[in-house]
């Protein structure tokens, strides 16, 4: 979105082991990180930001393990690189740290002719974010390639999780509080040129509908109850009730998809914050449904 301020505490961890020493030292120190991938699906607050905040930015390593090595996501990173690659129709897995961008492993996939993120073009972010949140759309989420993530809990301890520990559902991997490091993804062989061609036809679909290319936080609004709402989406209902164009300072609900906001160039976090007050209050006066946020909010206040 391109708003906000500044971070008091800004912790640049290169490791999953750094990751979880930061993360140690913060809480030890009375803090309650806050972790920062990508920044696609967030909004900070003006100003200073009070507390420590963790970047994955430089934890991005992406890799093929061992055929025949443990399934441990916790021994596979910490394995030495492979000497020469493995024929793409073997394995079919890849270890990625929460860094790895989103862009970055679903070309990477495309390019093997692996299967089961193209689905996710054109989705921001890393990965850490993307199985935390359970990231995705109508062509697929995360949780469908993830096999087992390896976690920091809320003792500070590296903890391994399988899918059925975590029960991911629609906009929510399931982790609560633990904080994700690295996972271990597993594909479906295809050939290359079919998995390039359904990524770009995603993506081109996308950029139809969507504001892609201008500076959003993604989908602000988690979509309701399809019973709730009669079967409309979250995009829907704000057009529904009139708010697509509707403008705060420099922040606009997009005229081509009411569930974006798009900053046109000044844009602060306060328009923003403001301008979701006005659709959440129009929509539940007109509808009587209550938006709930998708997109993550970092106040200003301490804690």
């Amino acid at each position: 979105m391109r708003v906000g301020g500044a971070a008091e505490w800004l912790l640049e961890p290169a490791t999953p082991d750094e990751l979880r020493r930061a993360v140690v030292a913060a809480r030890e120190e009375g803090f309650v990180p806050r972790i920062l991938g990508g920044g696609a699906n967030l909004l900070v607050d003006d100003g200073v930001l009070p507390g420590v905040v963790i970047t994955t930015d430089r934890i991005k390593r992406l890799f093929r393990p061992e055929i025949d090595g443990p399934n441990s996501v916790r021994d596979a990173i910490e394995m030495a690189p492979r000497m020469a690659p493995a024929p793409r129709e073997e394995g079919l897995r890849f270890v990625a740290w929460s860094g790895v961008s989103m862009p970055k492993l679903v070309n990477a996939a495309a390019e093997l002719g692996w299967s089961g993120v193209e689905g996710l073009a054109g989705v921001p972010g890393n990965v850490g974010g993307g199985v935390a949140m359970n990231a995705g759309g109508r062509w697929g989420e995360m949780w469908g390639v993830v096999e087992r993530v390896l976690v920091v809990d809320e003792q500070g301890e590296f903890q391994e999780l399988d899918r059925q520990s975590c029960s991911p559902r629609y906009r929510n991997g399931g982790l609560g509080a633990k904080i994700v490091v690295s996972a271990l993804l597993h594909f479906d062989l295809d050939d290359p040129k079919s998995v390039k061609e359904r990524g770009r036809d995603f993506l081109l679909e996308k950029n139809r509908v969507q504001p892609v290319t201008a500076w959003s936080a993604g989908c602000i609004f988690k979509n309701p109850d399809k019973l709730a709402s009669g079967g409309r989406s979250a995009g829907k209902l704000v057009e529904e009730c009139g708010l697509k164009g509707r403008v705060v300072g420099d922040a606009i609900v997009s005229p081509l998809h009411g569930n974006f906001i798009v900053n046109r160039g000044r844009a602060t976090a306060r328009d923003v914050f403001e301008l979701i007050r006005i659709i959440r209050a129009e929509v539940a006066d007109k509808t009587g449904i209550a938006l709930e946020l998708e997109a993550k909010e970092w106040r200003a206040e301490k804690g």
